[in-house]
């Protein structure tokens, strides 16, 4: 069984690591924080098991998918053997100079080293190691044993056969990969969705709409056609004559909004506390852990649809 290493057991390390172990990979979990990397096989045993009650297991039992979990003491158990490497360390540019550099040395040749970073371009933290050319970004949408898509990105050194293989390895997994052809800050991910929220919070800062009639537009509108089908395929469906019809019938639209988008409303400003004050009404403080356990359940019954509408319609 091929096995991966999962350096980091945070939030992003352990769902990686259920993605992982459900994918069929023997999956050994590291995190110099003592006790880190056993606190995440107890939620890894507590998520599959909801996992096999949505029928996300691909027909594996719990036991089995958590039996390919394990914790390692050191980096160099958690190492050996490794074909790849998914580190989820803080988004701190030195600590991931640090790992990185403690990685490229102790990993095996061959065995791909990515990091889970959203912030940070691969570029500039492995620019002088040696193993430069067998490292890149794997930056997942979280929690990826619940969401497919996840991005790679390659620094301008990643050799090209590297990516190739990471893309087929994450599809081996169960994942879609977001390749790019180069690196860029924001990836793909972030930049769409950070588009989406500066328009969100203009609205919401300029008086037009409350935060609960933005979030109803994206719920109960946009996301619906969003989650089985991208803004290309969108509007390449919603004009007669396809992509091209669709651009010749409303560029104007956007042409003539275009320059009113072009202001950042400061998050920090006072927007914030009417945004806070709303959310803290309709969902307290102390309810949020709760809330987003109910968030992966809903992800769950979604994934779990999708792929029923999947066989039963088509893609």
């Amino acid at each position: 069984m091929a096995a991966v290493a999962v350096i980091g057991a945070g939030l992003v390390g352990r769902a990686w690591a259920i993605a992982f172990a459900r994918g069929g990979y023997d999956v050994r979990i590291h995190d110099e924080v003592s006790g880190a990397a056993g606190k995440a096989l107890q939620f890894a045993a507590d998520a599959v098991q909801a996992l096999a009650e949505e029928g996300l297991l691909d027909g594996q039992s719990p036991a089995t998918v958590a039996g390919r979990l394990s914790v390692a003491e050191t980096m160099s158990a958690a190492l050996a053997g490794a074909c790849h490497v998914q580190e989820n360390t803080p988004e701190d540019l030195e600590t991931k100079k640090r790992v990185f550099a403690q990685l490229d040395r102790a990993a095996a040749p061959d065995a791909v080293l990515a990091s889970s970073t959203s912030a940070l371009l691969p570029s500039r933290f492995t620019e002088s190691l040696a193993g430069r050319a067998r490292c890149l970004v794997v930056h997942p949408i979280n929690p990826p044993y619940l969401i497919p898509a996840a991005e790679v990105v390659p620094a301008p050194w990643t050799d090209k056969d590297v990516v190739a293989r990471t893309a087929d390895f994450l599809r081996a997994a169960g994942h879609a990969p977001i390749v790019m052809k180069q690196e860029l800050d924001g990836f793909v991910m972030n930049r769409m969705q950070g588009a989406l929220l500066e328009e969100a919070f203009r609205l919401v800062a300029d008086g037009y709409a409350s935060i609960e009639d933005v979030d109803v537009g994206i719920r109960e509108g946009l996301a619906l056609r969003w989650s089985f089908m991208g803004p290309f395929e969108t509007i390449d469906l919603n004009a007669p004559g396809g992509v091209r019809d669709y651009c010749q019938r409303y560029e104007q639209i956007y042409i003539r909004l275009f320059d009113s988008m072009q202001r950042r409303a400061d998050w920090n400003g006072p927007v914030l506390d009417t945004i806070a004050a709303e959310r803290r009404k309709a969902l307290p403080e102390d309810k949020l852990q709760e809330r987003q356990a109910w968030r992966d359940r809903r992800l769950m019954a979604l994934a779990a649809h999708k792929r029923r509408a999947d066989k039963d319609i088509g893609k």
